[in-house]
């Protein structure tokens, strides 16, 4: 298919990347379809993906894997929510955060840990939760966090 995107241009998906949210995402629920981006060419390192709408070529949010932030992400989730996926095993699921990468000053770029998008990979379906657990935050500053992490991996 192809795809007008907000940082790429037309660009060729496959259907098989091609990501169905039911219900839209979080002050989107009318876009539902989806994909996701990488800009590795663009120094990145693969970190931060861009979750496109391929429902509105102007929409594309930035996300990070929560494992490039912390160690540990046990997100508590009420299986009600989780039905839209369909089948699969816990290890099988996708999971990542928006982030907010504020334009004067990329430091102080947040994650929200309260709204995590989870994709069932068998099926390409998706959809975007809010966690009961408390201590994980809407913008959890990932600048310090993201260094750390990658100097750990270094090692």
């Amino acid at each position: 298919m192809l795809a007008q995107t907000r940082f790429f241009g037309e660009v060729d998906i496959d259907e098989d990347k091609i990501l169905t949210f039911e219900n839209g995402i979080i002050g989107f629920e009318d876009m539902k379809r989806w994909t996701i981006m990488y800009d590795i060419d663009n120094g990145s390192g693969g970190l931060i993906s861009w979750f496109q709408s391929l429902d509105f070529a102007g929409l594309a949010l930035p996300i990070i894997s929560p494992y490039s932030v912390v160690e540990k992400y046990e997100p508590i989730v009420e299986d009600e929510l989780l039905k839209p996926l369909g089948e699969f095993k816990d290890e099988e699921l996708l999971t990542f955060l928006t982030i907010t990468i504020p334009h004067e000053d990329p430091s102080k770029t947040t994650a929200n840990f309260r709204a995590p998008l989870l994709i069932n990979p068998n099926n390409c379906k998706g959809v975007q939760i809010i966690v009961n657990n408390e201590n994980y935050p809407i913008k959890f500053s990932i600048y310090d966090s993201v260094l750390k992490m990658k100097a750990g991996k270094n090692k």
